[in-house]
């Protein structure tokens, strides 16, 4: 049974990640945006802030049931969501939005599968991040 969910999940995910796919993961010009508001310091601390604080919401993903926890999957999904479009994370930005909007019908195998879906984005991201 979680085979076939899983199964339904794939093909209802696999034309929107080839979408997702297209995209960067990283939009260089949102950071410089933030740095011209903020200044270099500022963006980058606020920078490593978020790099700490969405490794730490991916952790926490993962340890949580989405039959039980379906609100605050969605809630925390928003802030990654917000948080990863102010710095430019694109694939990040829209898989966040894609378990916000569907974390109150996810099974275990489908959220599992979308986790590993951000943890990808997550380390397309930090690759693309350029060395300062």
């Amino acid at each position: 049974m979680i085979k076939a969910g899983k199964a339904m999940f794939d093909v209802t995910v696999a034309p929107a990640q080839a979408a997702l796919d297209a995209e960067p993961a990283r939009e260089p010009r949102a950071y410089e945006a933030l740095v011209r508001e903020i200044g270099e310091d500022g963006a980058c601390e606020v920078r490593d802030v978020f790099w700490s604080e969405t490794g730490a919401r991916l952790q926490l993903f993962r340890s949580l049931s989405p039959a039980q926890h379906h609100a605050r999957i969605a809630r925390e999904a928003h802030s990654l969501k917000s948080a990863a479009g102010t710095f430019g994370y694109v694939r990040l930005a829209a898989l966040a939005l894609r378990l916000e909007n569907t974390a109150e019908g996810l099974g275990e195998a489908e959220l599992r599968v979308l986790l590993d879906l951000m943890d990808a984005a997550y380390a397309a991201a930090r690759a693309q991040e350029p060395q300062v």
